[in-house]
């Protein structure tokens, strides 16, 4: 069986000298472990303070986004260092597929320069950052490291969501400034809807399936966190941030195993009712936010129209260039060609320390949607099919995980469902703002959980 990523030679030594497997890591194992830092600080530096407009910039370009490309180099550094062939074939089709696509839609696009920005944006989120996370993670500990790093970032985004709520300091909302948008703006208002869903669920996945030998303590603090994350997911008022993470719930409990399902959303439903109902943490508001998730035909709000209105226009554009699309970045240049004049001139923003701002309609707010319009059949196929092999992969492996009593089933739970949480969230949104980089990360260990060496996956 060939490995994803060959194993440095002193924790190889250090292995063979003990001669048992990998799951009690040495020192020199810690030591090795030094290039997954890069990843790390890319999820950590996404808690910095906006202080403008976009959270911790340098030279406009949001520092995650750079260190995401630090990750990248010494990813790249490691394997010319190794020697070593660093994917599976299985591996390099389904991560290199869109790439593909991309390319297709970039040369074909009316004006391939401008679409240059955009191949390279998709190329880092789709391909090359989710590659990187995939040969970095090198076992359990490690993928456990980097979802333990994503719930610590969610409790620090959501505790600040929370205090904007609290203390009326939020994005604007029904004419109050109380919707919980953590550091990353009235310009983001998914951005810490994102980071919170992820956490939820990889703090949930911890407590429903912390292996045997795992710290007492670990178990109770992990349902703790996913408990707490539920106020500031509720507050960020965001119905497809709900909607996803529901999804990813009900995948993560249904491959649990009944009887410990049963048990998670009893308790994970006693708490929501109890936080949200119970000390009337914005629950008027809240039960006015859910009801219009049923409205949206009958009675739907401006959003919701003009939502409807750049859905239409994107399947506008991909009828008059099915095989690829108008190109990378074409929407906004075509989008008024197709809408309809039901479409409003934007959406209004305000709170959060920035000033009223009328915010273009730059994108279909729906990436399915948005790759089909761009990248034609081909990206399309290409992009989804990725994402749909990494998503099936995932469930095989974890039922097969389960059945042979594996112990890094948490890892299988953690990586399906923040998979289906992306899977579903692009129903509602796209790509776009600082919070975007954790896309794909994400990506990335649900591709480790998928497509890595069985051996990778299998200890604790």
């Amino acid at each position: 069986m060939t490995s994803t990523l060959t194993t440095p030679l002193p924790a190889a030594a250090a292995r063979s000298a003990s001669g048992s497997g990998a799951l009690s890591p040495s020192p020199l194992r810690r030591r090795d472990d030094w290039p997954l830092l890069p990843v790390l600080a890319t999820v950590l530096l996404l808690a910095v303070p906006a202080g403008g407009a976009v959270a911790g910039t340098v030279y406009g370009v949001p520092a995650a986004d750079l260190l995401s490309g630090v990750a990248v180099l010494v990813c790249l550094g490691c394997l010319l260092f190794l020697r070593a062939r660093p994917l599976t074939p299985t591996a390099a089709a389904v991560l290199g597929l869109p790439a593909v696509g991309l390319a297709l839609a970039t040369v074909t696009a009316a004006d391939p320069v401008a679409a240059l920005p955009g191949f390279v944006r998709y190329l880092q989120i789709f391909v090359l950052v989710p590659a990187c996370v995939l040969l970095l993670v090198r076992d359990a500990r490690g993928f456990r490291t980097v979802t333990g790093t994503l719930v610590l970032l969610a409790l620090a985004q959501g505790a600040t969501g929370v205090h904007q709520y609290a203390t009326g300091s939020g994005a604007s909302y029904m004419g109050e400034e109380i919707r919980a948008v953590g550091t990353f703006g009235p310009g983001d208002v998914m951005g810490m809807a994102t980071v919170v869903g992820y956490g939820l669920l990889a703090a949930a996945a911890c407590a429903i399936g912390a292996p045997k030998g795992a710290p007492r303590w670990l178990r109770p603090c992990a349902l703790a966190a996913a408990v707490l994350l539920v106020v500031p997911l509720a507050l960020s008022f965001s119905r497809g941030a709900w909607i996803a993470t529901a999804a990813g719930a009900a995948a993560v409990l249904v491959l649990t195993g009944l009887r410990q399902a049963v048990r998670a959303l009893a308790v994970l439903s006693a708490a929501g009712v109890v936080l949200v109902g119970g000390c009337g943490v914005g629950s008027e508001m809240i039960s006015q936010r859910l009801t219009s998730i049923t409205e949206v035909t009958s009675a739907p709000d401006r959003s919701v129209n003009d939502r409807y209105t750049m859905w239409a226009a994107a399947v506008g554009m991909w009828r008059e260039h099915p095989v690829a699309g108008v190109g990378l970045k074409g929407f906004p240049a075509h989008r008024d060609g197709h809408a309809s004049i039901a479409l409003s001139s934007g959406s209004d923003t305000a709170g959060a320390g920035q000033t009223f701002r009328k915010q273009p309609l730059l994108s279909p707010h729906n990436m399915y949607l948005l790759v089909l319009g761009e990248q034609g059949l081909i990206g399309f196929t290409a992009l989804v099919g990725s994402w749909a092999a990494l998503l099936v992969g995932g469930v095989r492996r974890l039922v097969l995980a389960r059945a042979r009593g594996s112990a890094a089933v948490d890892c299988g739970l953690a990586a399906v469902g923040l998979m289906t949480w992306q899977a579903v969230d692009f129903v509602y949104a796209d790509i776009g703002g600082p919070s975007t980089v954790l896309t794909g990360i994400v990506l990335g260990l649900a591709a480790w959980w998928a497509l890595a060496a069985p051996e990778r996956t299998s200890a604790a």
